[in-house]
């Protein structure tokens, strides 16, 4: 299971025209609130006895695995607060990082080229990494506890020292400093100028030339003795006059040297990789890349060099670390500005907002010396463990004594500890409805148990249907079939997908099928609901005549037909069927469980038509005259209006499926 944080991309795939392709949708927003955002704790269920992590609240939350561990991270880019309302059977330590914010660079005076800012200050107590602290538990529950978000120390106006950044700190509240528990990173040191050296600071600025010195970092704190960051580096000794590096939160800052005319100015102090908010062999949603992956952080201002006869060879670069890209500062630390005359971004010369980098130092008019970068806090600890998981593939999560995979896209299941007693449940894509006709009828389900061997099986998660939205009477046809899930056992689960909505009007059913998993709903171009498949799904609606309006019927869904459409209304979709062995995914329903594969509800021709009335998509994603099937739920499309005023956009397509597999944990 991969990275799961918040910031999910939600997209809506489609199958083409045929609705065969076999691809799996995307999910929207109220399937990514009930799964993605565990309400309810959805990795450890409360009163399951399986496992329970801590319940907290604030920030941006990142769930992820690291190994057979489960962990939440709290991210924190602007203060705020972090709530921790109960315990667990996890533990009670909390893991965090504090970063502070970055010193300013300082600029030029006269020739002489600015020192680097400081990085903010990082603590952290990570498992494992070289600067961690002490082990940090929740002292009792509830808990709320302050984070504090440092600022960036902004430059000044030529020639002076850069201002230092802001301190980060988390703690509960109230807790009066210095205390175990409160933890604080000081801001980074500004970054000097001639002949004022560099400011102490969690990470200390840079001097500039030609004789000033950079500064030692700031003192430890007596309750965390573990340093939080390096001195900044020496200005040029002699008449080189370029300045030094301001130190990171992984090494001083460079000094300068005078190896050139004009001096070489130092690169900023190392940053420091911190693997907490995602997990380690993924990308990392905050911190920059480095020369080993992402999530570094508190990366020294680079200096600013002096002479012009060589004015880009000899600048400073922001947190630059051997082999590494000499153009590219990482660890969100600011490059120092050129020694000639021509200018540089000033994005390039800032450091990173909440990183904690060093702003560059300045020199000249064109190149004042750059902000430092404001700092973050990230908490995480863990809620659950994988250790008893017997397969791999999909999305994982533990509910009822149950390991469940859940597939909202094709992939493969692969079972390593078998063979399983297993769950599944397996829908395909809705049919899409039809303009002036009926609902698309919902995607196939089959929800049954079978015994797993070892081995990996192929998982299809089929996409919705196609909806009809003909310019013409005469072009006018039903929806088109959504596709098949399959869940490729030697012996394979196939549900299929459901049959489009009927075409309104103008003569039969020109590109159906109108059967499927569940039938779609009728329409008056073919009055006949389509067929379901038994034990998969039920049959659509049948379009009644008279019917001034051409009211279509709506489309069946896995536990009820579609609803035949009347003289003056359109019909409703017919209901789905609920699963109890899961507790997210498709939607609630009347009863306990989780509700897949609703039929659409049907349409009328016009919305001028007399009482056009809108019908409703059965429980379980059925989608509303108008409204798409739910994503992941295999719900059949709603018809839409053909011609008038459409209030809605026209027939829409189904739903994508979902496959779910479960075993006890």
């Amino acid at each position: 299971m991969g990275y799961l944080g918040r910031r999910i991309g939600l997209s809506q795939d489609k199958a083409g025209p045929s609705g065969a392709d076999g691809s799996g949708g995307g999910l929207l927003d109220l399937f990514a609130s009930g799964y993605f955002q565990r309400e309810g704790n959805i990795y450890n269920e409360p009163g399951t006895g399986i496992q329970s992590g801590l319940t907290a609240t604030g920030g941006v939350i990142s769930d992820y695995t690291s190994g057979s561990d489960i962990y939440r991270a709290h991210i924190f880019t602007s203060s705020g607060t972090f709530e921790v309302t109960a315990g667990g059977t996890l533990g009670d330590n909390l893991e965090y990082l504090v970063v502070a914010g970055g010193g300013g660079g300082g600029g030029y005076s006269g020739a002489n080229g600015g020192g680097g800012g400081g990085a903010g200050g990082l603590r952290t107590n990570l498992s494992g990494h070289p600067l961690a602290g002490a082990t940090y538990p929740v002292p009792a529950f509830p808990t709320s506890y302050t984070v504090t978000i440092g600022a960036g120390g902004h430059h000044q106006a030529s020639p002076a020292p850069g201002l230092d950044g802001s301190n980060s700190e988390f703690y509960p509240t109230p807790v009066s400093y210095p205390s175990t528990q409160r933890v604080r990173s000081v801001g980074g040191g500004g970054g000097g100028y001639n002949p004022v050296a560099g400011r102490p600071g969690g990470s200390s600025g840079g001097g500039a030339a030609p004789t000033s010195s950079g500064t030692a970092a700031g003192s430890p704190d007596p309750n965390h003795p573990q340093p939080q960051g390096g001195a900044g580096g020496h200005g040029s000794s002699n008449n080189s006059r370029a300045g030094g590096g301001g130190g990171g939160a992984g090494g001083v800052g460079e000094n300068a040297s005078g190896s050139h005319p004009g001096g070489v100015a130092g690169n900023g102090g190392l940053a420091s990789q911190v693997l907490i908010a995602g997990p380690p062999a993924a990308s990392q949603p905050v911190g920059t890349p480095g020369p080993s992956g992402t999530g570094w952080y508190a990366g020294g201002g680079g200096a600013a060099g002096a002479d012009e006869t060589f004015p880009d060879s000899k600048r400073g670069i922001g947190g630059r670390g051997p082999n590494h890209d000499a153009t590219t500062p990482y660890g969100g630390g600011g490059n120092g500005a050129p020694g000639g005359p021509s200018s540089i971004p000033r994005a390039e010369m800032n450091g990173d907002s909440n990183t904690g980098g060093g702003g560059g130092g300045g020199r000249l008019s064109q190149n004042p010396a750059g902000n430092g970068g404001s700092g973050i806090v990230v908490v995480r600890y863990k809620i659950g463990t994988i250790s008893s998981q017997k397969a791999t593939g999909g999305n994982i999560s533990f509910h009822g004594g149950k390991t469940i995979h859940t597939f909202l896209n094709s992939g493969d299941f692969t079972v390593t500890d078998g063979p399983v007693a297993a769950n599944y449940l397996v829908v395909a894509g809705g049919g899409g409805g039809s303009a002036g006709g009926g609902g698309g009828g919902a995607g196939g389900m089959l929800n049954s148990t079978v015994t797993i061997g070892p081995g990996p099986y192929t998982v299809t998660v089929g996409a919705g249907g196609f909806a009809d939205n003909s310019p013409s009477p005469t072009q006018e046809s039903a929806g088109f079939a959504g596709s098949n899930s399959v869940l490729n056992l030697p012996s394979a689960v196939t549900s299929t997908g459901g049959g489009g909505g009927a075409k309104g009007r103008s003569g039969g059913n020109t590109n159906g099928p109108k059967n499927g998993g569940s039938g779609g709903g009728g329409g008056e171009g073919d009055t006949s609901g389509g067929t379901g498949v038994g034990g998969q799904g039920n049959a659509g609606g049948n379009y009644v005549t008279p019917n001034t309006g051409y009211y279509g019927a709506g489309g069946g869904g896995a536990g009820a037909a579609g609803e035949p459409s009347l003289t003056n209304s359109a019909g409703d979709g017919g209901d789905g069927a609920a699963v109890t062995w899961i507790a997210a995914g498709g939607t609630p329903g009347p009863s306990a469980g989780r509700w897949f594969a609703g039929g659409g509800g049907g349409s009328t021709e016009s919305a001028s038509s007399p009482d056009p009335q809108k019908a409703s998509g059965g429980v379980g994603g059925g989608g509303d005259t108008e409204v798409a099937g739910l994503q992941n739920t295999g719900g059949g499309g709603g018809g839409g209006y053909f011609s008038g005023v459409p209030t809605g956009g026209g027939a829409k397509q189904g739903g994508s499926g979902i496959v779910i597999i479960a075993y006890p944990t």
